[in-house]
């Protein structure tokens, strides 16, 4: 499942991010690329975290001082929720929705522990993908059509196809940089 960024940004363009649940691990990758109409206007942006003493991955596509606020609510809402990622992201986007400040903030956040991949948008949407794939931004289309192949066709770690499919994003789509960032967790 694939979801671009907020229209209301209009010029910026930025992120690719892909999460995905393999084999029992958790890998979240995140392009550097922070574009200005046809200007790139930053490299090497981390738009990647690890939340909830390093249990959860988070990524975010949007305005990146919004994901920053919605990434500290969504961590209290993971603790208080004592790591189940189901539950926080439910009313974690109860809250977003509701509240008359978060609402407004221009960003959607995939989070994945090694049992959940989730979808979260201020709209109350919560999107839990089939194949266990999330990706977010401009190149989301390249990257899930990359990793859902990867995932499978090949004999590649979760990490290994996060970091690939952002890699084909990057050949195709002008918003994406090969500047990775990646985060994994699980077994082994």
């Amino acid at each position: 499942m694939s979801t671009n960024r907020s229209p209301h940004r209009e010029g910026w363009r930025s992120t690719t991010i892909v999460g995905l649940i393999h084999k029992g691990r958790a890998a979240i990758a995140g392009d550097g690329q922070v574009s200005y109409y046809d200007v790139i206007a930053k490299q090497g942006a981390v738009k990647i975290r690890a939340l909830y003493e390093g249990r959860v991955l988070a990524g975010f596509a949007g305005a990146a001082a919004d994901a920053l606020t919605l990434y500290d609510r969504f961590e209290q809402h993971i603790e208080t929720a004592a790591g189940s990622l189901p539950r926080a992201s439910a009313e974690f986007a109860r809250e977003w929705r509701s509240d008359r400040v978060l609402r407004r903030l221009d960003a959607v956040l995939g989070v994945l522990d090694t049992e959940h991949a989730l979808i979260i948008s201020g709209t109350g949407d919560i999107v839990e993908p089939d194949d266990r794939i999330i990706t977010l931004g401009t190149g989301a289309p390249y990257a899930l059509a990359a990793a859902r192949a990867f995932q499978q066709s090949s004999r590649l770690s979760a990490s290994a196809i996060a970091k690939r499919s952002i890699e084909i994003a990057a050949d195709v789509c002008v918003f994406t940089n090969k500047q990775i960032t990646l985060l994994e967790l699980g077994r082994g």
